[in-house]
């Protein structure tokens, strides 16, 4: 069968791609070796960032300037007013506090405006702040940043693209056929429950599967070094919690980022990110539990630590090689040959990546709509589970005794 792509990686850029490219007639699908969203979306905060992090300098920087434009897109797809339609996605939180251990100075609540950003923080007045924050000494804004559930995006997106997704074995269920030029001809495909075949005969190949890329580099005869991986150790809390959503911020940098999602009536579960998972990834896991409980009790020392229970899990976010491992400032989209391998960077610019690559490939075979017609039964990936579900947990007790 002849398609006009075929995408690798069942992450938010992967399917959010597929759905975009199918939106504009383009016949594709999406090979997922694992489960939606395994790696980097599934472990990520959710967070739909519009650049105000980027800006704590006082400098409007390329980062800043290339994902102010990201929450609103994302909020009309919430809402079901664009393409893709991700009406009935959990939103966490239609907003972030921004907060810092002393205070914010008098430049953040202009920052945002003079940087020419969408998202602009508000000053809270005392009575508007949640309970975790009341004995902050410092201005606190509220940021108009949304935070999703990345397993309920993922859903969504599952079910718009249903019949489109394979799920393979890249050890004994995939075969590519490449020219002396570095074209991919031809990818054969075996599905391992039933033993099915397909093959088919791509226009373009697009690699969107994070760490996966290099593998797949490799496979096509590219180089793999174009890519970097910067590690992250982030943790988690567990227990009788704020639904609370923020950026605790120092200097420069962003001391602790919180993320909660509700699991059960009694149980809210925090991630806890920012620059702790960096330094996190030279630490032991118990080490990293004692170094969080410090920082959240010096950056929210109204909060409780009683009865939490604690975790931590280590993800590795794959990107375009930069200078000096650095990050990357934007999108990234290599072209060699028919294959484009993609990193969209961050959750909140999947949109832009997905964009830049509806740009770059050849017009479609037809006009329509991209539908699914003449594709096999075939085996679908599930959605990864949250980390919370395959991590192991440490009480109170223990933690506080290491």
């Amino acid at each position: 069968m002849h398609l006009d792509a075929v995408i690798f990686g069942g992450g938010a850029a992967g399917l959010w791609t597929l759905d975009r490219l199918c939106a504009g007639g383009h016949r594709a699908i999406l090979l997922e070796s694992n489960a939606l969203g395994a790696g980097q979306t599934v472990a990520s905060q959710g967070i739909i960032h519009g650049g105000l992090k980027y800006t704590l300098t006082g400098l409007l920087t390329r980062s800043a300037e290339n994902i102010r434009d990201m929450p609103d897109l994302w909020r009309e797809c919430l809402a079901g007013e664009r393409v893709p339609n991700l009406s009935g996605t959990v939103v966490r939180s239609d907003s972030c506090y921004l907060w810092r251990t002393e205070s914010l100075t008098g430049r953040v609540g202009m920052i945002g405006a003079r940087m020419g950003l969408r998202v602009t923080p508000k000053m809270l007045a005392p009575g508007e702040l949640p309970s975790v924050l009341q004995s902050c000494q410092g201005p606190v804004a509220r940021l108009s940043e949304q935070v999703i559930s990345p397993v309920s995006f993922l859903e969504k997106l599952r079910e718009r693209n249903l019949p489109r997704l394979f799920k393979i074995d890249p050890e004994s269920g995939l075969s590519l056929s490449v020219d002396d030029g570095g074209r991919v001809t031809q990818i054969g495909l075996t599905d391992s429950e039933t033993g099915r075949t397909f093959e088919c005969v791509p226009k373009s190949v697009i690699l969107a599967a994070g760490n996966g890329n290099a593998r797949l580099l490799s496979q096509v005869g590219k180089s793999a070094t174009v890519m970097q991986r910067r590690p992250l150790h982030m943790v988690m809390a567990k227990g009788d919690l704020p639904e609370f959503n923020g950026h605790c911020v120092d200097g420069t940098v962003t001391r602790v980022t919180i993320t909660s999602e509700r699991i059960d009536e009694q149980t809210v579960v925090w991630q806890i990110g920012g620059q702790i998972a960096e330094d996190g990834v030279g630490l032991s896991e118990p080490d990293l539990i004692a170094r969080a409980r410090r920082e959240l009790a010096a950056a929210l020392p109204d909060l409780s630590q009683d009865g939490i229970e604690w975790a931590t899990y280590r993800v590795d976010r794959a990107e375009g090689e930069t200078p000096q491992n650095r990050r990357p400032d934007d999108i990234q989209v290599m072209a060699d040959g028919n294959t484009l391998t993609c990193w969209p960077t961050k959750l909140a610019l999947v949109p832009a990546m997905a964009r830049r690559i509806a740009q770059l490939l050849p017009h479609p075979e037809n006009s329509g709509s991209g539908e699914s017609q003449q594709l096999p039964e075939w085996t679908r990936p599930e959605v990864a589970a949250p980390p919370w579900e395959t991590c192991h947990w440490y009480s109170d007790r223990i933690t506080r005794a290491a």
